[in-house]
């Protein structure tokens, strides 16, 4: 086992365990996960705009000037949109959120594979939650636009909780010196 993850094992336990409390919390109640979500999203587009707008307006000589002016003006436009109608916005985020699953589970199994050697018996656990994160995404595309209204909130819950599990495997598994 690296070094590094050895020396740093109280931090991967420490973002391991949160990671499974906010996951229990958005199972618990999916529905008000899922709002919750699209609210912070449309509020990280929304200041990110904002902000991109003033960087924009102080460096307006620059070059790029106008797609910079595009970006932040769309940035704004999408936080707007989230915030005014959230539930509406669930169903879009649902299949965005279907997607980002599908490729996360993917980068998941990569990184898996990269890490097979090193944590030898423990890299299985990164290859199982890379699957589940594939299988949910299909379930939740498949299941749409019934899916919509439980989907972010189970979906979010499911990864931190396999996610959050995962690290604190890898922690104890660092902390015992075990490979």
């Amino acid at each position: 086992m690296s070094q590094t993850v050895k020396s740093h094992w109280k931090a991967f336990l420490f973002e391991g365990i949160l990671l499974v409390v906010l996951g229990v919390a958005a199972l618990i109640l999916p529905p008000l996960a899922s709002l919750a979500i699209a609210i912070f999203l449309g509020w990280m587009f929304l200041i990110s705009g904002i902000g991109g707008l003033i960087v924009t307006y102080w460096a307006r000589s620059t070059p790029g000037f106008w797609w910079s002016l595009i970006s932040a003006a769309l940035a704004v436009l999408a936080g707007a949109l989230l915030l005014a109608r959230p539930m509406q916005a669930v169903l879009t985020l649902t299949i965005v959120l279907g997607a980002y699953f599908l490729a996360e589970g993917i980068a998941t199994i990569m990184y898996a594979l990269e890490h097979r050697r090193e944590l030898s018996g423990r890299w299985s656990w990164l290859l199982i939650s890379g699957l589940v994160d594939i299988a949910i995404s299909f379930m939740v595309i498949t299941g749409l636009p019934s899916s919509a209204e439980w989907a972010i909130g189970v979906l979010v819950g499911i990864n931190l909780l396999f996610g959050g599990s995962t690290l604190i495997g890898m922690a104890l598994a660092a902390r015992n010196g075990n490979t």
